[in-house]
């Protein structure tokens, strides 16, 4: 019998296509801020600033997600 390697036991949650493609957008959804933002606008430079931390928050769940399914793997 062969096992999946990248299969996580059950009960271990498994970084998502959809985590990922969310961590992507949040990126897309701030260039254009940050491009005016570049240019002097102050408000676009806060709107950044919290684009970015939102995209800390996803990236941090991914690698926490990453790293839970690896230490259970057989």
């Amino acid at each position: 019998m062969t096992m999946n390697p990248s299969a996580a036991p059950s009960g271990v949650p498994t970084p998502s296509t959809d985590e990922y493609e969310k961590l992507k957008r949040l990126v897309a959804e701030a260039e254009s801020d940050y491009q005016k933002a570049i240019g002097g606008n102050k408000a676009a430079g806060t709107r950044v600033r919290k684009s970015m931390q939102d995209i800390k928050a996803q990236a941090q769940a991914i690698r926490l997600r990453v790293l839970q399914s690896r230490s259970t793997a057989p």
